[in-house]
């Protein structure tokens, strides 16, 4: 599943088609895209792993979901879910969630939530953490309410960084800990794009998709944790999970 830097990379190529008027559409969406024809772009946008296409009273929203893919200008071999096309050009859309929704983008999204959006707001992560006690933190590090564009990756490769175990529960994480949590996921999203535009993004994981631990050169558990269910990479031995682990690591406030 394409996470959020990954969405803000589309936004980014879908630029030239800015202020375009869309000639025709074609795909075997569901959805009445009807209304499209002849509307100009006004906007392209993202939140999390959404990727917004803006019209004047509506925006549509593509969810790339597990296996979605697009191409600019190019074609894929296989049914397109959504096409756009202009008189200079075309935007597809394969194997994603296609959604009309009638309002502006601004008024139907929180930006502070979006970790790669400027108005994104570490305090409120902060709070919502504070507020989900019970909760893994590889759940909460998923919600998409409080951390939008986190995916697995992401998850995976944060928790390894700050020493965190995947289904440690908040309660039991030190303050200074959970700041440094939402410091280092959102460091990371941007570290994430970066690599990501070069095509170095798999020669700097640490631990996903891996099975020895780097750091202590022994073999990784591997399950799907949490309500989530999403599948976990960790080290027993340098992953803890509460405050008296952090202490003696001397990572505790």
């Amino acid at each position: 599943m394409p996470e959020g830097p990954s969405i803000v990379i589309l936004k980014e190529e879908a630029l030239v088609f800015m202020g375009k008027k869309v000639v025709r559409t074609a795909g075997n969406t569901k959805v009445d895209v009807s209304r499209i024809k002849g509307r100009k772009i006004l906007d392209l946008n993202s939140w999390g792993k959404h990727f917004l296409i803006c019209f004047d009273d509506f925006f549509i929203r593509i969810h790339l979901m597990m296996f979605g893919s697009y191409r600019i200008n190019d074609q894929k071999d296989s049914p397109v879910r959504l096409s756009f096309v202009f008189s200079k050009g075309e935007l597809n859309f394969y194997n994603c969630s296609v959604k009309i929704i009638d309002s502006q983008a601004g008024d139907h999204y929180d930006w502070a939530s979006d970790t790669m959006s400027g108005e994104w707001a570490g305090d409120k992560a902060f709070r919502s953490l504070r507020g989900s006690p019970g909760s893994m933190v590889c759940d909460v590090l998923l919600d998409q309410n409080v951390f939008s564009g986190v995916g697995n990756i992401i998850k995976n490769e944060v928790l390894f960084i700050t020493h965190i175990h995947p289904e440690a529960i908040v309660r039991d994480l030190p303050v200074k800990k959970l700041r440094e949590l939402i410091e280092v996921t959102w460091n990371y999203c941007f570290d994430f794009y970066k690599w990501k535009k070069i095509y170095e993004l798999k020669k700097h994981w640490q631990i996903y998709r891996k099975s020895i631990c780097s750091r202590c050169n022994i073999r990784l558990n591997i399950r799907y944790s949490g309500k989530t269910h999403r599948k976990t990479y960790f080290c027993d031995n340098c992953q803890f999970s509460n405050r008296a682990a952090f202490k003696m690591l001397g990572q505790s406030s």
